[in-house]
């Protein structure tokens, strides 16, 4: 483990999560200006087993895979392979939604939702699952509002990248980037990766397959009040949006090899604290995208109330920008939030880069505040 005398208080808030008992396992790292500054872990990777949680212990990362799978997408427009603008069926033709590509992005196509169930069988068939949004009745009339697409964004942006490239996101994030890089983060886990991966537990063992969980009481009013009640509400746009493909009807849910190889590219990266953030300190280096792209990609294109997650939401081009679904100190940043609590984030202006991962999932509608507690205390340290 390593963490810079500047950085103390980082160690301090890391320390203080497994003191108060939130946490079960861990690990949070740090790179400024390119420098690995803090890279701690703690903790068990396995509870029933008690394997620790070690350095190179990688874990299913939620939704943090969006940003992943936007770069993939971003550096294809970047060669002129996809026009952002046009509309998704001039790539696809069987596509029947008045969207854009950069609808997709934005989760602005009115497509949160899978209406036919997906079975387990095609979890692994990622073209199959998106045939089944190509013909679909969009919610909302494409552009004139936005919605978290939780699983549907992966499918539909990978759909696309299939069409003008035809290989899988998962394909290129290993070809080039993960592999070239040297990252520790896999879109689509081999079986070695997946045999040290951390088993991801629940603070509460109350909630139900197909639903988004129940939140602290206090909740229930204030800002985070309709996400609550969407919560609640088994047809809600937020539990049909994250029930389906139904990952509960698989044994062990997130923690099923099937899901750790499946590599949808909403859902599926796999990664190390240090793999996630290196995804950062790459896009600010301008390793991944050129650094135009990456500002303009960054440029808050959506904010204000999200159907599906009934709070605040803000989006760039597949990026998360400071909202009520994105806690971050400072208004420079931007990445992605993992449910349950993970973070990618990253910072031009200060030319930083954090990735926090756990295995112990909140049922909090925003996640925890465990990683916002670190990254201010990063911002504080600057």
């Amino acid at each position: 483990m390593h963490c810079h005398p500047r950085f103390a208080r980082v160690r301090e808030a890391f320390e203080r999560n497994f003191a108060d008992g939130n946490e079960v396992g861990a690990a949070f790292a740090v790179y400024l200006d390119g420098e690995l500054v803090v890279d701690l872990w703690d903790g068990v990777a396995d509870r029933v087993s008690g394997r620790p949680w070690e350095g190179d212990t990688p874990v299913f990362t939620y939704s943090c895979t969006k940003a992943v799978t936007a770069a993939v997408l971003l550096r294809l427009a970047e060669r002129g392979l996809v026009d952002l603008g046009a509309p998704v069926k001039e790539v696809w033709p069987e596509f029947t939604a008045p969207a854009t590509v950069e609808h997709l992005l934005t989760h602005q196509a009115g497509l949160p939702v899978i209406e036919e169930r997906v079975p387990v069988e095609e979890f692994g068939d990622l073209p199959a699952i998106a045939a089944r949004l190509a013909g679909q009745q969009p919610v909302w009339e494409p552009g004139t509002a936005h919605g978290y697409h939780a699983l549907t964004y992966g499918f539909l942006v990978g759909e696309v990248v299939r069409r003008v490239t035809g290989r899988s996101v998962g394909e290129l994030v290993d070809a080039e980037i993960a592999g070239p890089l040297g990252l520790e983060l896999w879109l689509g886990a081999p079986d070695p990766v997946i045999a040290r991966a951390a088993r991801l537990t629940s603070k509460r063992h109350t909630q139900r397959s197909g639903t988004a969980g129940q939140a602290a009481p206090d909740a229930a009013a204030g800002p985070l009040a309709g996400m609550v009640a969407a919560g609640r509400d088994p047809e809600s746009l937020l539990n049909r949006a994250v029930g389906n493909p139904p990952i509960n009807d698989l044994e062990g849910g997130a923690n099923n090899p099937v899901l750790l190889r499946a590599a949808w590219p909403a859902a599926g990266v796999v990664a190390t604290a240090r793999g996630l953030a290196g995804f950062y300190r790459a896009l600010v280096a301008g390793e991944v995208l050129g650094l135009g792209t990456l500002t303009d990609a960054i440029r808050p294109r959506v904010r204000g109330e999200d159907r599906v997650l009934r709070l605040d939401s803000s989006f760039g081009l597949g990026f998360m920008r400071p909202a009520m679904t994105f806690f971050s100190p400072a208004e420079t940043a931007f990445g992605h939030t993992g449910s349950g609590g993970f973070i990618g984030l990253g910072d031009l202006e200060h030319r930083l880069a954090v990735g926090y991962v756990m295995n112990r999932m909140d049922n909090a509608p925003a996640g925890s505040l465990r990683g916002f507690h670190l990254t201010k205390a990063v911002y504080d340290s600057l």
